[in-house]
């Protein structure tokens, strides 16, 4: 009996000593493998809302706008503007790349933006092999960063609704309205149409904007033609729109949008060279006549497609958001309208993002 208990005993620690070993497998698995975003524990800051009180409130406006190390100020700009016209409690989730976190939090922590409440999201690049190619036309539109629209609910992100703004974009209306449009039952998205506003269609063709999915799409490729979507259908900018994190996630919106990258990843049935780059095509396929429609002043879009076409002043002060869509950026020159622009920029505090000005050579 005695050496029963013994090898009983030897047994219960071998099981033991086999489970722990299983578990430090497990574990080891689990910190190997890349994460879509990741939060480092930061010092504590007035700001920087904790991440299990960011979604307390429920009149809260979330915010997303993504903040790369080489267009900081731009973010700082669209940010400044969206707080300085509404009295809401608006909160940011300010994604960025791991290098850029401590830039994003000086700029925060050092300027005027020091009292907003925010939370900076760290987007894993890694995602994102094997579904975007190198191309040489329009490089910028390649940045990690231009890809996390299509992956918000599998961010750090707790609310149930969000906006997603580009950074190249100025609010000039109350942030709070955009924020309450009413979405149609299953639609996951609101964007802004292609021909939506009448006003712009003469600055639109003269720029030689796409407005249709044929701008977007190569209806050549069989893959296209088998989507039976009408190229002549209107296009929409997805710079701007406003999400239903619950739909999204239900429609299982970000695996469709991968499965099309990946798609152009193997046949190319889309590329920078064409009007809208690499990130539209996608949203545009996914939410073809399946998302709710934006007030057109919501997203007065294309004054960074030319330096010399200019919007009607008075239609400008209409407009509740601009868009610098487009290659000619306010930050840099030439380009239009920047009073519009530089009446939001904040300085940068470490020196590194400053404008482009006619007079900087002199």
């Amino acid at each position: 009996m005695a050496l029963l208990r013994k090898i009983n005993r030897i047994l219960l620690v071998l099981l033991v000593l086999m489970v722990c070993l299983l578990l430090r497998s497990t574990l080891l698995r689990a910190s190997t493998r890349p994460r879509l975003s990741e939060n480092r524990k930061s010092p504590k800051n007035a700001g920087q809302v904790p991440q299990e009180h960011a979604a307390e409130a429920h009149d809260v406006v979330p915010v997303v706008i993504c903040a790369s190390e080489e267009r900081m100020g731009a973010s700082m700009a669209t940010i400044n503007s969206i707080i300085s016209n509404t009295d809401a409690s608006v909160f940011f989730y300010v994604v960025t790349l791991r290098d850029a976190v401590k830039l994003t939090r000086r700029y925060i922590e050092k300027t005027k933006l020091k009292g907003i409440r925010y939370k900076i999201v760290e987007f894993n690049p890694m995602v994102l092999v094997g579904k975007v190619k190198p191309d040489s036309s329009r490089p910028d539109l390649l940045h990690p960063l231009n890809f996390v629209r299509f992956y918000l609910p599998l961010l750090d992100i707790l609310h149930s609704r969000v906006i997603y703004l580009d950074d190249d974009i100025i609010v000039q209306g109350d942030i709070r309205d955009l924020f309450n449009i009413k979405l149609k039952p299953g639609h996951a998205a609101a964007f802004a149409t292609d021909c939506d506003l009448p006003s712009t269609h003469e600055t639109v063709r003269s720029i030689g904007m796409q407005t249709t999915y044929m701008g977007f799409l190569d209806y050549r490729k069989q893959e296209v033609k088998d989507l039976g979507i009408n190229p002549s259908d209107c296009s929409f900018n997805p710079g701007v729109f406003v999400a239903d994190m619950n739909e999204w996630k239900k429609q299982k919106v970000t695996k469709e949008l991968e499965k099309w990258m990946e798609e152009n990843f193997r046949q190319n049935i889309y590329s920078s060279a064409m009007a809208g780059g690499v990130a539209t095509p996608p949203m545009l396929i996914v939410f073809h006549d399946k998302y709710t429609i934006l007030d057109p002043l919501w997203h007065v879009r294309h004054l960074g497609w030319s330096p010399d076409v200019h919007y009607p002043e008075n239609f400008l002060q209409e407009a509740h958001l601009l868009h610098w869509n487009g290659p000619f950026k306010p930050w840099n020159y030439p380009a239009v309208h920047l009073d519009r622009w530089e009446k939001w920029f904040i300085p940068d505090p470490s020196g590194r993002f400053s404008l482009e000005r006619p007079d900087d050579d002199s």
